[in-house]
């Protein structure tokens, strides 16, 4: 096991930062538990990225299976890293709070899973429509593809209200599609395959027989249906507060400031990608990372 080459972290001491300001009684456990886990395998990872990045030659070809559950939990550098786990602690806090701790540490769970699973699939329809067998190679890496899935749930357990996605004006309902195409245009080499596999993931979790599963695994259900679960120890939190954190950035916006530092922390750091570029979202270059 070893660490990657160190650079300046700047991403994950602002990640550090915001928590701390959010503060650890306000985070319900499964977030906070996750939060830690991505935290922990970044500084000291289990295996190389190219070891962990999931793949249709890798994984389905190859029966490294391992890769399933270890690329979502692994990211490519510190800005990656920070809006990933920016972006699960407003999900989560949002979610687990509505959701119960017990149902949304199983969506975690199975969405981790599951996103690979549709990846792959989505890689090799593209392969064969594209007629590019280079999407059976494509490796990807890192936790924004189980945050789409996360803003699917959100959107439909929260619905209503409009997001500004590039200065376009939508519904919270179809957000999701307009940022999954913003975030390709602003960084082709980010997985658009990864991130679509969690907005289907997101829509297979809410309209099929997996969401009353899930529902009935995590607990009994009130006599109307509904869910009730009590989280005294957790102080109220709204957008509000979590805009304090984020200077009122949406999460697009969040993406761009994130991706412009981690270009301008490039030039400090000790590797370097041969087209300039460094990785971003879900996707991970061919090339070793050492």
């Amino acid at each position: 096991m070893q660490r990657r080459n160190k650079s300046s972290n700047v991403g994950l001491l602002l990640l550090l930062s915001q928590i701390y300001q959010v503060g650890f009684n306000r985070i319900p456990p499964v977030t906070l538990v996750t939060l830690a886990v991505n935290i922990f395998l970044f500084l000291q990872p289990l295996k190389h990225l190219e070891q962990t990045c999931i793949s249709v030659e890798k994984c389905l070809y190859m029966k490294d299976w391992h890769r399933l559950y270890l690329s979502p939990f692994h990211h490519a550098d510190d800005w990656h890293l920070y809006f990933n786990m920016v972006s699960l602690l407003w999900k989560g806090i949002n979610l687990e709070r509505r959701l119960g701790s017990t149902l949304f540490g199983y969506i975690i769970a199975v969405f981790s899973v599951l996103v690979g699973v549709v990846y792959m699939v989505l890689e090799i329809v593209f392969a064969e429509l594209l007629d590019d067998p280079m999407y059976k190679l494509s490796c990807a890496v890192g936790f924004s593809g189980v945050l789409f899935a996360l803003k699917v749930l959100n959107n439909h357990y929260h619905p209503g209200g409009t997001s500004n996605i590039m200065g376009i004006q939508v519904s919270n309902k179809y957000a999701c599609w307009l940022e999954l195409l913003a975030i390709h245009l602003l960084n082709p080499r980010s997985s658009f395959g990864g991130h679509l596999a969690g907005i289907l993931v997101g829509l297979i979790y809410i309209k099929s027989p997996l969401k009353p599963v899930m529902e009935a695994c995590a607990g009994e259900r009130n006599s109307d249906g509904s869910r009730s679960f009590s989280y005294s120890g957790y102080p109220s939190y709204t957008p509000r507060d979590y805009n304090m954190y984020t200077d009122g950035l949406s999460e697009e916006e969040q993406f761009q400031r994130a991706m412009r530092n981690s270009l301008n922390d490039a030039g400090g750091s000790s590797r370097h990608y041969n087209d300039g570029r460094r990785p971003y979202g879900f996707w991970f270059p061919q090339e070793s990372y050492q």
